[in-house]
């Protein structure tokens, strides 16, 4: 593993981009969501590496990368990806992302088709509708007044599945707290980062790709992740059952199994 041994909880002593690697093979660099961080990934990791270079970020303000002097933004997020290629010596890659993550997979594709060889998106996102702008800029707000405690309630009520709420409370734990430890001032300039997000130009994507959603996802509702997949030009599609928007975490499983599956049935043949 190539990772930064030792990281703070202090913004001022975070590194600019905490960012773990694990296995060899081709690159899969998988990039989280707002509130998430590279951790959302850890069951899927220990199959993919042993087939795959697996990396996994944490974005600006997240995890364990530090909050800079640089405000926030899709566009920050897109250049700090391809400076990371840059500096790990990756001329492509597989790309997979949660929530906000595959909005910036599907601009890397857009702008950078040359560093992209595939798409997995996970709660897929084209662009925020009307509503969820107002509501994530009323979030953000809600983060530096409040602090996170109301943000990280809402989020396990309204990201997760009955069904991970009733019977996987691992999991809704782990949501809360990912979301609990978010700084106040960084989670709200991500909200806003979202709620600015413009959608990527689908027609310059020309990569395979796989797009998956929860049944009861409602940032990423099946209809509007379907008609995202529909306007890319190489894509699967699926919904899982009982699943909210936290697609890594409540169904781990399907999602390494979708992965694996698309990797070797459509990007090696």
């Amino acid at each position: 593993m190539n990772a930064l041994a030792t990281v703070s909880t202090d913004q001022e002593q975070k590194p600019a981009m905490f960012y773990e690697v694990h296995g060899e093979g081709d690159p899969v660099v998988m990039i989280h969501g707002l509130g998430g961080n590279s951790n959302i990934w850890t069951p899927q990791v220990t199959t993919l590496q042993r087939f795959f270079r697996v990396i996994r970020p944490d974005l600006v303000g997240s995890g364990f990368s530090r909050l800079d002097g640089e405000t926030i933004s899709i566009e920050r997020y897109i250049r700090d990806i391809v400076g990371l290629l840059d500096r790990l010596d990756i001329g492509s890659a597989h790309l997979v992302g949660h929530s906000m993550g595959t909005i910036v997979c599907q601009h890397l594709a857009a702008w950078h088709p040359e560093r992209v060889r595939s798409l997995a998106l996970f709660g897929p996102i084209h662009t925020p509708s009307d509503a969820a702008r107002d509501a994530l800029r009323a979030r953000a707000e809600t983060s530096r007044t409040r602090g996170m405690l109301p943000v990280a309630e809402a989020v396990v009520q309204g990201g997760t599945s009955a069904y991970t709420r009733a019977d996987r409370p691992e999991i809704a734990a782990f949501v809360r707290e990912a979301t609990l430890r978010q700084h106040p001032e960084a989670y709200a300039q991500t909200c806003e980062a979202l709620a600015n997000a413009q959608p990527a130009d689908t027609d310059r994507i020309r990569c395979p790709s796989i797009l998956v959603t929860g049944d009861e996802d409602g940032t990423a509702p099946p209809t509007a992740a379907g008609s995202l997949a529909l306007s890319l030009p190489d894509a699967d599609f699926t919904v899982l059952s009982r699943c909210g928007h936290w697609t890594s975490l409540e169904r781990p499983r399907d999602v390494t199994e979708a992965l694996t599956t698309f990797y070797f049935s459509r990007t090696f043949r």
